[in-house]
């Protein structure tokens, strides 16, 4: 499904898979809670590689995951 917002064009559905694949490893690791909520920080890194380019889930989700893992390191 495609949702326009503004002039740009969003795949749900990829965005829905790498934060899909991304949250599930997360919270099997423990990093973050094993809730149904959606967490933010993890789903805006997603959109913001989307929106710059990159479109294979798979990639989405190992880059959201560094990042994240990275920024938890550092705090």
């Amino acid at each position: 499904m495609l949702i326009e917002r503004g002039l740009r064009v969003m795949n749900v559905d990829t965005i829905g898979k790498a934060y899909d694949i991304a949250a599930n490893y997360l919270r099997r690791t423990g990093s973050i809670p094993d809730t149904t909520a959606t967490h933010d920080a993890l789903l805006e890194s997603i959109v913001r590689m989307f929106q710059r380019g990159e479109t294979h889930p798979i990639r989405l989700a190992n880059k959201a995951i560094s990042i994240f893992e990275s920024a938890k390191i550092a705090a």
